[in-house]
C-alpha cells in the first residue's frame, strides 16, 4: 500500500506570510463602468461570404447562430476569448452605405504575428499591410473583410 509523503516545505515564518483575503477595497462613488468584455456586432451585405471569411480565412470558429423564420440572420464567431457577431444587414440604411470607415477593430494575439499573416494569406486573405514593426514598439499587420471593416491583427510581447 502506497504512503503518502510528508512535505518538506516549511511554512514562511509569521511576519512572513501572506495576509488572508480581506473584503475589497469600497468602490468609487459614483459607481465607474466596469465590463466584462467586448465584442463588435457587424451588418454583412452577403452573411454567408463574411462568414466564410471570418471562418476560413481568418480562423474564427462559428459559435450560436440566429435564425428568422428558418433563414439565417446572424451568428456568433470566435477566436480564443474573443467573440464578433454578424448579421445581415436589411438595407434600411441603403445598400450602397459604407461601413467601417474611421473605425478599426484592433485583434490582440500572442501568436507569431509573421505566421498567422502567412496562414492567413495562404487561405486567400489579401493583407492591406504586411507585418511590420511600428514606432510605438508593436509588431502588426492589416486586413479588411468582404465589406471593409479593418482589422489590424497585433503581437502582445
Amino acid at each position: 500500500m502506497a504512503t503518502k509523503k510528508k512535505s518538506t516545505k516549511r511554512p514562511p515564518p509569521a511576519g512572513k506570510r501572506p495576509a488572508r483575503a480581506s473584503r475589497p477595497p469600497a468602490r468609487r462613488q459614483p459607481e465607474t463602468l466596469r465590463l466584462r468584455s467586448t465584442g463588435p456586432a457587424l451588418t454583412a451585405n452577403d452573411l454567408q461570404r463574411s462568414i466564410a471569411f471570418y471562418r476560413d480565412v481568418l480562423g474564427f470558429m462559428a459559435g450560436e447562430e440566429w435564425r428568422e423564420n428558418g433563414v439565417l440572420a446572424g451568428i456568433e464567431l470566435k477566436a480564443g476569448a474573443v467573440s464578433f457577431m454578424l448579421s445581415q444587414d436589411d438595407f434600411a440604411k441603403g445598400r450602397d452605405r459604407k461601413k467601417g470607415v474611421g473605425f478599426r477593430l484592433r485583434c490582440q494575439t500572442a501568436q507569431d504575428l509573421d505566421r498567422l499573416a502567412a496562414q492567413i494569406k495562404a487561405r486567400g486573405g489579401v493583407l492591406d499591410q504586411e507585418p511590420q514593426d511600428m514606432p510605438w514598439g508593436e509588431r502588426l499587420f492589416a486586413i479588411s473583410d468582404p465589406d471593409g471593416f479593418k482589422l489590424s491583427f497585433v503581437q502582445s510581447r
